[in-house]
């Protein structure tokens, strides 16, 4: 939301800037810096402006100018010096009302970068420039860079912290020019004193690289100048932290840190720091005989564990080359077939775009060679069948996506209705095996007693009609024959009636399942009041059904386009005769919803 009584001045600046091209923009940014100025500082007034210019992205610009190739910007690195100056003034003091959360989280951390990278491009340009004259206005814009970003992290302290934690901030305080180091180093001094609590929430691997850097830079560098410097800086963080200055005793990366510093000669511009950081490192005798005795104990631990942790290392050397091998090879051959793969799809896709292109091209020229050849009075009816083919493909491959897509929102219930006769059927084979268990093991009815004389009765019975029908002898063979034999015709006898009793089953449920199918049909409406994809509730999944009803379609469709006289004596409103032979449809199959697949 744009503020209301908003300054005409940044209202003409911001239509400007809209309206002209990107080259121009830089230059006209730069007409802030009047408006700013001519601001009494600490006015409301100034805080309106600034708020004007953040609404209307004006510091965006800014931070998008700053981002651009320093060579493309009109003016140099005068016109970005500047730009940062601007850039620092107006977020500083800003208070960016609704859009806090992106100020504060994006656009500030982005300026921040931006200074640092800057800085970085400022560095290499002064370490190559060969003039005098040039190292000079370089090492100048320099300083304007790295004194609106330490305008900027004193308005927002928030930002120290990721400043710190930034790769460009680390190269710019490791370079060995004389200059550039110093500057570098009374700005991190000027931060410190403005928050020196944020040095301590940065990473450990940060925190030993700049104490690393400044302790090389007070001990190895010949300038009086730098060395003064890292030793204001060094004592600054020494006196700040109590945890810095226990890192500088018992780390072992700063152990002859101590004698170093005893080494330097006396008399010196930077005595004075010298000996107070002497006197910070030279802890008392009962002190250092406690941290002697901490430090051989902790030396006689890493000694143990690292010579277990090298003796692990070397022994699973060889199996980690091998690994280490075998992944370069496998990742180089995967990028080798992911670029042959991505030069294959290039290509093809090339060879597509000029298939296309050419046969563009041949249909235009037949079409443009048929234009010759029809005669003139024709071309009308030329260009309505051309367009009427055109319509028809068009059509084709819209009904075909249509019925993909039905076909695919049906697949659903056709899933539902095969899962249903898969459970139905071995529904019906589980009942069917424990009724049959149930017929093989029922218990035989017992047979009722018979009286004595019965029995004497049936004994006789037997004996006479054996006396009258002597057995013949048969031997052995003869009768594994005979059980051979009957053990076949049973075995015939039980499959044949397991398959009868199977067909039964089948044709008992085709017939459940017409009967259900044709009270559906019965009790269909209309086709005159169906809506919707009733109809297709009523499709048929049988080729020869679905043959016949096609056929029947065609005979009701012929008799339609027959000629006038074989229609003659028919009213309007009659029905159409049509022979029943035509029309007869064997329901031998089911009628369910869905089609089936060929």
């Amino acid at each position: 939301m744009k503020p209301t009584g908003t300054d005409p001045r940044i209202l003409s600046l911001a239509a400007e800037v809209a309206k002209s091209p990107e080259q121009n923009v830089p230059v006209i940014l730069l007409k802030l810096k009047e408006i700013i100025n001519n601001t009494p500082l600490g006015s409301s007034e100034l805080k309106k402006i600034k708020q004007d210019i953040y609404c209307y992205d004006l510091i965006q610009y800014c931070l998008l100018v700053l981002s651009q190739d320093c060579s493309r910007i009109q003016g140099g690195w005068t016109t970005i010096s500047q730009l940062t100056q601007i850039l620092s003034h107006c977020c500083v003091g800003l208070e960016p009302g609704e859009d806090a959360e992106e100020f504060y989280n994006e656009l500030l951390p982005s300026a921040a970068e931006n200074f640092l990278i800057l800085g970085r491009q400022l560095q290499t340009c002064f370490i190559n420039a060969a003039k005098g004259e040039e190292k000079d206005k370089l090492l100048h814009f320099f300083q304007i860079v790295t004194d609106s970003l330490f305008w900027l992290l004193g308005g927002h302290v928030q930002l120290i912290q990721n400043v710190l934690q930034s790769d460009h901030f680390l190269l710019l305080l490791q370079t060995d020019n004389v200059q550039i180091g110093s500057t570098v180093m009374t700005m991190v001094q000027n931060i410190l004193q403005i928050n020196s609590g944020d040095l301590l929430r940065i990473e450990g691997k940060t925190l030993h690289s700049i104490l690393d850097e400044v302790v090389f830079k007070l001990l190895s560098t010949p300038s009086p100048v730098l060395r003064s410097t890292a030793a204001k800086l060094l004592l600054l963080m020494a006196e700040s932290h109590q945890e810095i200055l226990i890192l500088l005793r018992l780390s072992a990366c700063y152990k002859g840190l101590r004698s170093l510093l005893n080494k330097q000669k006396p008399g010196t511009e930077f005595s004075q720091e010298f000996r107070q950081l002497i006197g910070l490192l030279s802890p008392k005798v009962y002190q250092d005989v406690e941290e002697q005795k901490l430090h051989r104990a902790v030396c006689l631990i890493q000694a143990y564990w690292k010579g277990f942790q090298t003796r692990k290392r070397l022994k699973k050397l060889p199996s980690a080359v091998i690994t280490l091998q075998r992944s370069f090879r496998s990742k180089r051959t995967k990028i080798l077939l992911k670029l042959n793969r991505q030069k294959e799809e290039e290509d093809r896709r090339l060879q597509l775009q000029l298939q296309r292109q050419r046969a563009m091209r041949l249909s235009r020229e037949l079409r443009l060679s048929m234009l010759e050849i029809v005669h003139p009075g024709q071309v009308e009816k030329h260009n309505r069948e051309i367009e009427e083919k055109s319509a028809l493909i068009i059509q084709k491959h819209w009904r075909g996506y249509r019925e993909r897509k039905n076909f695919r929102q049906q697949r659903p219930s056709l899933t539902e209705y095969k899962a249903a006769v898969t459970l139905q059927r071995a529904t019906l084979k589980f009942l069917a095996k424990c009724r049959k268990k149930k017929k093989l093991f029922a218990p035989c009815e017992g047979l009722r007693e018979l009286p004595d004389a019965r029995r004497v009765e049936l004994k006789q019975q037997v004996d006479d009609y054996v006396r009258r029908h002597p057995g013949s002898q048969m031997s052995d063979v003869t009768s594994k024959e005979l059980h051979s034999q009957a053990q076949k015709q049973l075995q015939h006898y039980f499959m044949g009636r397991a398959l009868e009793e199977r067909a039964q089953q089948h044709r008992e449920a085709l017939m459940a399942q017409i009967s259900t199918n044709i009270e559906q049909l019965m009790k269909a409406p209309s086709l005159k009041e169906t809506e919707g994809k009733e109809p297709e509730l009523f499709l048929s999944r049988s080729r020869p059904v679905a043959a016949k009803a096609k056929q029947a379609h065609l005979t009701t469709l012929k008799h339609i386009q027959a000629p006038w006289w074989k229609k003659l004596g028919e009213e309007a409103g009659d029905e159409i005769d049509v022979p029943k032979d035509d029309l007869s449809v064997e329901l031998g199959t089911l009628f369910i919803g869905g089609t089936k697949p060929p």
